[in-house]
């Protein structure tokens, strides 16, 4: 009975139906892009941020330089610290091989190697780089007393713009993504829920005689719950097959433009698929919900 009720009532309201399952479409297919593209920005931050490392620098000359122990003594220092993933040294031939590499016409006449040996250290939160590389900056350039902290060191370099922007980068698409699935959440409830009250309101004088001759709520409340669901999955289902179909056509040349490495990708499509499902599963039902209470008040 509730089956025939729900389907008298789609059959009743074509229009409306059509334009609450068109609804649900256009919702969910939107919400499966910014699910994947801000999962995949959200990876992409990531990588960027692991890319995040504080440069030692000893000195160079004419300035004296260290000795292997003072070197080994600043590594081991970056090592113990517990913000610390890893320290690796450089030497000043290996940085002058890689720049030179780099940037072959600037270094071809180079007469010797202006580079000084350094560590690169990488941690294990990239918000950590800021933190680090003050505090042995800090710690270099204070009162001579403190030096022997970091012998022979001359500078740090944590790329402080870069690192400042990366990190407010990672964070503003964070708070615009969860901003942006909650609108598009919010209007699609709202949007399925207009729909059914449309429903509802013309068949208010049946709900209120049944009500009066003892039906319960849920035996009232079925048939529009029932409505809302097949809406929601109907509308989740086209925009899953719209999103393969994009998947298919467009995503291959898209990703022809954009920098991917093995670490860097999105929420993979089956999971997105089905997160879309339950979502207009759970939008029909909410907007069918919603909407009832009112009318249920007899």
């Amino acid at each position: 009975m509730i089956f025939s009720e729900a389907w008298s009532s789609i059959s009743a309201n074509v229009s409306t139906t059509f334009a609450a399952t068109i609804t649900v479409l256009i919702s969910m297919f939107l919400l499966g892009l910014f699910i994947a593209l801000g999962t995949w920005v959200l990876s992409y931050s990531d990588h960027v941020k692991r890319e995040l490392v504080v440069h030692v620098y000893f000195q160079a000359p004419p300035l004296p330089q260290p000795t292997k122990a003072q070197e080994y003594q600043v590594g081991r220092r970056l090592q113990q610290d517990p913000r610390v993933k890893s320290a690796t040294f450089i030497s000043k031939e290996a940085a002058f091989k890689a720049q030179a590499k780099k940037l072959p016409q600037l270094y071809a006449n180079v007469p010797s190697n202006p580079l000084p040996d350094s560590w690169v250290v990488k941690l294990k939160n990239a918000n950590d780089a800021p933190k680090l590389g003050r505090a042995i900056q800090a710690q270099v350039k204070g009162p001579p007393g403190q030096r022997a902290l970091w012998p022979g060191v001359n500078d740090v370099k944590w790329g402080d713009k870069t690192t400042k922007r990366v990190l407010t980068v990672a964070e503003v698409i964070s708070i615009v993504f969860l901003v942006a699935i909650v609108l598009l959440v919010t209007a699609s409830t709202l949007l399925i829920a207009n729909t059914i009250r449309l429903s509802i309101f013309a068949r208010r004088r049946e709900i209120e005689v049944m009500k009066l001759v003892g039906a319960t709520n849920w035996f009232v409340r079925g048939p529009f719950m029932l409505e809302g669901l097949l809406q929601g999955l109907v509308g989740s289902i086209l925009a899953v097959v719209l999103l393969v179909l994009g998947k298919s056509v467009a995503l291959p040349s898209i990703l022809g433009h954009l920098h991917s490495t093995s670490d860097v990708h999105a929420l993979p499509f089956s999971l997105n698929a089905l997160a879309l499902v339950a979502a207009g599963l759970l939008l029909g039902a909410a907007g069918s919900g919603l909407t009832l209470r009112r009318f249920l008040q007899v």
